[in-house]
This record gives structure tokens, C-alpha cells and sequence, in this order.
């Protein structure tokens, strides 16, 4: 029903289907609440720029109308489909019989986070010849780095490259240190009017880019296992910020397994593809090094408390702009890159922030 409504309501406007790059759906899909928007985009065959759930009750359809309004005045997307279905309650299954991922992934065993990132990393060893000790390297940063954040879950538990090889293996290549722990905590910033901001005790950080991209929901269907949607994305955030790559003081980077911050590396164009691990012995992570990155300990080293976790790396670079990180403090950090993942290297968002001038 979601689909036939699509396409007739794009028919109407006399649009293609691929002039569809924004998707504002309802929650009545039967998917895990988050992934709804990848779940409708991939059945649909979109591959939007925006999308996301609308639940304000009877009040969705109207508010979906004006954020669809907004995404379009903030140059995010330029096509919009608002969509709902609901079929009768009896008739209704937990997860959709034609959805992919319960139809080609989880009867074979790719079920759950750990499964679906070990075969992006599994691919890359393969295709690329990245080794363990490639994607080893991120964890034992994210672990140095949290040994300067007293917040963090491992704060005082440092590992070294070796502590993660030696760790288990719980879904091969992945080690356990290079899994996020499930942790309890919360995150939450407030976005205003530059004007407003202006007459607040703190100095501002300012959003000068942003970008995003969905591109599937099942590791199954994914265009690419050893590239993502944050390529896009960055790319998106970066021209609107009127920026380069190489110009970002703080890489904060969504690290839920290393072989993510891994792909981020390389689709944010900081080495070419399959030399992140090159290119990791070549710099140093931390608030003094050469790049830094995920100077907080990401979700590796600080803990993922869900989707604060996420929010965790917004968090650090406002403080790291407005230099109250502390001990951790990058020597007059400027700008930032930072990156959100969702689903399986599905669901792709990315921000250019900068500090006050």
C-alpha cells in the first residue's frame, strides 16, 4: 500500500522516480522503529538525501508537509515523498513477508549488528588485503583517547593493539574491543538562531554544512560492502561548507565497530580506497596529533548508551570548538567533520561544524 500510493502521488507530479531524493514516512511499516525510512527507501528503490519518521499522531501529515518544506529551503533535497499506509490491525505482521532483510538475510544467520559488520570487514580484508591489525589500530586509539575523558566507560582502561588482537572473536574478523559496550547515559544539545546565539553565554558553533543518504536496509541489498552512503554525504556537508577534508582540525567519526570508522576514512577521501590502514600509520589520533580523531574515545572507548551514542561525537566537537575540552583540547580547533551511521553502513548523515569567528 506504501508503494502503490508512492507511485501514484509521484505520477500526479509528474515526476521519475529517481527525482525522489527526500522520504518522510509514518511509523506503521512493522520494522525496528529506526530503521523505518531505510526499510520504505530500499523497498521503493530510492536512495534518498533526507528521510526520516514522522509521529505526531493525527498531526503527522501536516508536519511532515512543512519539514519537507524545510529540508528543501536548507538545500538537503529537492523532491519530497510523504507517504502513510496502515493496513487492518488483524492483518498486520511484526516485519513485512517481502521486506529483504527477513527474507534474505536472517534465514541465513545474518542477524544482528556483529554478523552484518564482519562482512564489510571480511570484504575489505579481501578485496583490499587490509589486515587485523589495520582495524585493530582504531580501537586501541579510541581506547587512548578515552584515558583523557573521565565521562567515558573505559576511562583508566586502556588496550594496546595487542590487548585487541587477543581479545575474542565474536563474529569473525570483528574482536570484541572493536564492538561498541552497551552502556546507560543520555546526551542532548540545543540548536537556535545564529542571531539568538549571539546574546548566550557561550560562544557558538555553527552548523556550515550538512548532508545525508539512505541508500538500502539489509546488508544483503547494499550497493557496496567496502564503500558507504557517508561518502555522499561528507561530500555534501563539505561543499556546503565551502571547505576541504583537509582543512577539519577534529575527525569525529560514528565508530560502532572499527571496520566503520575504517570505511569513513576512505570515503571521506583522507587516503585512497583500501589504505586506511596506511594511512593510520601515518598519523596519530590523538588531541595532539597529527589527525586527531575522536578525541572523546568515540562510542569505542567512551561506550555507546544507544542513540546518544551517536550524539556523543556532536557533543565533543561543540567542546572542542569552544575549547572547553579540558586535558583533551585541540590546540585552536576550528572546524569539524562529523559523521552519524545507521542500520548496516545503511543510513548515512554527516555535519561540517565551525567555531564562532
Amino acid at each position: 500500500m506504501i508503494a502503490e500510493a508512492a507511485r501514484l502521488a509521484v505520477r500526479d507530479a509528474g515526476l521519475e522516480k529517481d527525482a525522489i531524493d527526500g522520504l518522510l514516512v509514518g511509523p506503521q511499516v512493522g520494522e525496528t522503529p529506526m530503521h523505518v525510512p531505510a526499510t520504505v527507501a530500499e523497498y521503493l528503490g530510492l536512495e534518498p538525501r533526507m528521510a526520516n519518521m514522522v509521529d505526531l499522531g493525527g498531526a503527522s501529515a501536516a508536519g511532515m508537509v512543512w519539514r519537507a518544506g524545510a529540508a528543501i529551503a536548507a538545500g538537503m533535497c529537492e523532491a519530497v515523498l510523504c507517504v502513510f499506509a496502515a493496513p487492518r490491525e488483524a492483518t498486520m505482521p511484526r516485519s513485512p513477508n517481502r521486506n529483504p532483510i527477513r527474507e534474505f538475510d536472517v534465514p541465513f544467520g545474518a542477524s544482528g549488528a556483529n554478523i552484518s559488520y564482519a562482512m564489510p570487514m571480511q570484504r575489505h580484508m579481501s578485496e583490499y588485503g587490509s589486515r587485523p591489525e589495520d582495524f585493530a589500530a582504531i580501537a586501541a586509539w579510541a581506547r587512548h583517547n578515552a584515558q583523557f575523558n573521565p565521562d567515558a566507560i573505559f576511562y583508566g582502561e586502556p588496550v594496546s593493539l595487542a590487548d585487541v588482537l587477543a581479545s575474542p572473536i565474536i563474529a569473525s574478523p570483528i574482536h570484541k574491543y572493536e564492538a561498541v559496550m552497551p552502556v546507560a547515559g543520555g546526551a542532548a544539545l540545543v540548536v537556535t538562531s545564529a542571531d539568538r546565539a549571539r546574546s548566550l553565554p557561550h560562544a557558538p558553533v555553527h552548523v556550515l554544512g550538512a548532508g545525508e543518504k539512505v541508500t538500502h536496509r539489509a546488508i544483503s541489498q547494499a550497493p557496496s560492502l567496502t564503500s558507504g552512503p557517508l561518502k555522499p554525504a561528507m561530500k555534501q556537508a563539505l561543499r556546503q561548507a565551502g571547505v576541504d577534508v583537509e582543512q577539519i582540525d577534529l575527525l569525529s567519526f560514528y565508530d560502532c565497530y572499527t571496520v566503520m570508522v575504517a570505511l569513513t576514512i576512505e570515503d571521506a577521501g583522507l587516503c585512497p580506497p583500501g589504505r586506511f590502514g596506511h594511512w593510520l600509520r601515518e598519523n596519530s589520533l590523538g588531541f595532539d596529533g597529527t589527525r586527531p580523531l575522536n578525541t572523546h574515545g568515540g562510542q569505542l572507548g567512551h561506550g555507546q548508551a544507544d542513540m546518544a551514542g551517536g550524539m556523543s561525537h556532536i557533543v565533543e566537537a561543540v567542546r572542542q570548538l569552544r575549547h572547553e575540552a579540558g586535558t583533551r583540547q585541540i590546540p585552536d580547533a576550528r572546524l569539524s567533520l562529523v559523521t552519524g551511521n545507521g542500520a548496516t553502513v545503511s543510513e548515512a548523515a554527516a555535519l561540517v561544524l565551525g567555531a564562532a569567528q
